[in-house]
């Protein structure tokens, strides 16, 4: 099975009613906890790679990881998404490589980090979705600003500053025709999204189902959207760290999201917290031990358990061969003659 477009995932996801994890990897061992959570769930799956991913392992190496993964494992549908492009280019070379699916974060400007106007963000998104629909290939644009920073990208402060305004969402849809839209309810990058448990005063969910209401037909997406529980801090700080008590967004309220038109939930956080806490066991419990090995192997076991617990608590566990791949070519073909148009404007009208 090649792998499949994302767009292909969210419209089965969206007909299913739920969500596809999107999960952040920099190694083999974090495909290799993936790949196996979705086997063993019998999901499909978004891995996706940042930029200081591609930087991190070197492009080919990370292509060819995710490759490796699809050969080993050819009934698992897998898209491989570029996460937070931050140009026209960025995204360009991904789709070269041979990324089935990307994202134009035009919310901020080429440095990652300033906020864009409203038409420059429609300006690159939209350049960038007629370049990769002509190719078969998945946009996802975003619409507001998350709070904080990961892997050098993000505007910093809280996911309150640049809260998503439903009208521009709309006609950014209709501007732009992405397939799928990343919207800022309050969410923030990295492990310190919000110093309580969230509310209605920082995690603005009434944003999001506003916004499935005028958007019917668009996926959506949270960023931002790992849960940080307290047992996987625990286990960090119990073998030396010093992580400061946090909270992130609570499954529950993902799956208030997914019931609303949510498709797509980026996970990075979580996985970090689950690798790095069985490597500090290990090194801890066991301080003769300097087989890589040794603690490498405990930290994608618990990666791949808690990705099998997302997939199972995002429903889309049980889905993964529900339906039979479609080739990027096809996909062309289908942005061609207008049948996989998301524009609210011509999504009603088929």
């Amino acid at each position: 099975m090649p792998l499949v477009t994302m767009r292909q995932l969210l419209d089965e996801a969206a007909k299913g009613g739920y969500g596809v994890g999107a999960f952040n990897v920099n190694d083999m061992e974090q495909i290799q906890a993936i790949v196996g959570a979705a086997k063993e769930t019998n999901s499909p799956v978004i891995i996706q790679a940042s930029r200081g991913a591609r930087k991190f392992a070197e492009d080919k190496y990370l292509f060819h990881l995710i490759l490796a993964a699809n050969e080993l494992h050819p009934d698992v549908m897998i898209a491989m998404h570029q996460d937070h492009g931050n140009s026209f280019e960025t995204c360009k070379s991904a789709i070269e490589l041979g990324f089935t699916s990307v994202m134009m974060d035009g919310s901020l400007k080429e440095d990652g980090k300033t906020p864009t106007t409203f038409e420059e963000n429609v300006e690159v998104t939209r350049k960038v979705v007629e370049y990769a629909h002509e190719r078969g290939v998945t946009v996802e644009g975003e619409i507001g600003v998350l709070g904080g920073v990961e892997d050098g990208h993000g505007a910093g402060g809280t996911g309150l500053e640049h809260i998503t305004d439903p009208d521009q969402a709309v006609e950014f849809a209709e501007r732009t025709g992405v397939d799928a839209l990343a919207i800022a309810i309050g969410t923030s990058h990295g492990a310190y999204k919000f110093n309580k448990k969230p509310d209605g005063s920082v995690l603005k969910m009434d944003v999001l189902i506003e916004i499935h209401k005028r958007l019917p037909h668009t996926h959506l997406v949270m960023h931002g959207s790992s849960s940080v529980p307290k047992e996987l801090q625990d286990i960090v700080n119990q073998y030396g760290g010093h992580l400061k008590p946090t909270w992130g967004v609570p499954v529950e309220e993902i799956q208030l999201g997914i019931r609303n038109g949510v498709r797509k939930i980026n996970v990075d956080t979580d996985n970090r917290l689950a690798m790095t806490g069985a490597i500090r066991k290990v090194f801890a419990e066991t301080p003769e031990k300097f087989d890589p090995r040794d603690y490498l192997a405990p930290a994608r076991e618990a990666m791949k358990k808690l990705v099998a617990q997302r997939m199972t608590q995002f429903g889309q566990a049980g889905h993964g061969k529900d339906y039979t791949p479609i080739s990027i070519a096809e996909m062309a073909k289908g942005y061609a003659s207008g049948k996989l148009d998301t524009r609210p404007s011509m999504a009603g009208a088929r």
